[in-house]
């Protein structure tokens, strides 16, 4: 049985990526250990079917997080035995290459975005360079890759001229057996069309703020938004203006069970990334699978990969500019053909049993398959 040690830099509580990866190689013959951090307001783990271990660092963002997480990191690998080192994303990647280099282990990467095309570090450009000549000096010599779709792997193929794998983040079958509480049971308006914003990266540029202005122009419809991200106070904010007042509902971040249950109960889903980076322009997020796994039809901005799925399974309808007024006009038009929205919904349940991880853990046993 090989041993492979994963590694990330959140608190393993939500990361649902790298929880399928741990137990599909776990399940197929892998002793998969997974390594994160441990925060101060991290909530215990429940019992997985790996092992887990978190390190407790003094700081928890910035230049001296990284480095005291890499530093930590490398050492714990270096006396660890392992066979395989699996590194999350280009902020693990260090501890986990160097500790190859003295090993002689197989090191595998798993890209979870473009990471040096994240918004967060644009307008910072000595993080930005940094992290990039981080990325320069380690993936030339990097042998075994995957990353989210292809837009993303085909940049890092023109940069580097290395070959990434592709596993996309879908979930897991939802059991069509299984029963879906109630909106009344959950609190929502039974008489009112239901429209969900969910997802743990409700930030800026994602579409939230003129979502919310949207609905200043529906009538008979609410707004579910479900999760966190750095624009929700902003969005309770707008959501209080007279006009908007009373059309739309906060839940906050749920476990992700329960964030299903209130999906399932939407009409629409929606997902409004704008095209103002390079990460946001090649993303294709978890929500988009989740809908459908749900049994929700889409409205969504016209980016590749989403345009890709949406097109391909014909479960949904495109935005073409953010303007509440159109946003709104196009929610309306989907929520009233009652003919269509139907044809969309029968054609998720079509497409989920196709985008699901049963499907997908396959790509990931190939890579690992072929390690040698």
């Amino acid at each position: 049985m090989k041993k492979i040690i994963v590694s990330v830099t959140n608190d393993l509580s939500t990361d649902q990526r790298v929880d399928r990866v741990c137990n599909t190689l776990q399940r197929n013959g892998f002793d998969v250990l997974l390594i994160g951090r441990e925060l101060i307001n991290s909530k215990p783990l429940h019992l997985r079917a790996y092992q887990t271990h978190r390190m407790k660092l003094w700081f928890e963002k910035g230049f001296l997080f990284y480095a005291t997480f890499n530093i930590s990191l490398f050492f714990f690998l270096l006396f660890s035995k392992a066979d395989v080192l699996l590194a999350n994303d280009l902020d693990t990647l260090p501890a986990n290459f160097f500790c190859r280099k003295i090993k002689s282990q197989t090191l595998v990467y798993d890209s979870h975005e473009y990471f040096t095309g994240v918004p967060e570090i644009q307008d910072r450009t000595f993080v930005k360079n940094a992290w990039k000549r981080i990325e320069r000096f380690i993936l030339p010599k990097i042998k075994h890759a995957y990353t989210v779709n292809e837009s993303i792997a085909r940049l890092y193929k023109d940069e580097y001229n290395i070959d990434f794998g592709v596993v996309r983040n879908l979930p897991l079958k939802r059991n069509a057996g299984i029963k879906t509480k109630t909106r009344k049971e959950l609190g929502l308006p039974e008489s009112k069309k239901i429209i969900v914003l969910q997802g743990s990266g409700i930030n800026v540029d994602r579409g939230g703020e003129e979502a919310v202005q949207a609905m200043e122009f529906l009538d008979n419809a609410a707004l579910l938004i479900i999760g966190s991200g750095d624009v929700i106070d902003t969005l309770k904010t707008m959501s209080g203006k007279r006009d908007i007042k009373g059309k739309v509902i906060f839940k906050g971040k749920l476990p992700y069970a329960e964030m299903l249950e209130y999906t399932a109960n939407a009409d629409v889903g929606i997902s409004f990334d704008k095209d103002t980076n390079i990460n946001y322009r090649f993303s294709l997020p978890n929500k988009i699978f989740d809908y459908i796994q749900c049994g929700v039809p889409l409205l969504a901005s016209r980016l590749p990969e989403i345009e890709k799925v949406i097109t391909a399974y014909h479960v949904g309808d495109f935005i073409e500019t953010h303007e509440p007024k159109h946003i709104a006009a196009k929610l309306n038009e989907m929520l009233s053909d009652t003919m269509k929205l139907s044809e969309w919904k029968a054609n998720t349940v079509e497409a989920a049993k196709t985008l699901n991880w049963e499907n997908e853990e396959q790509n990931v046993l190939k890579i690992f398959a072929n390690l040698g």
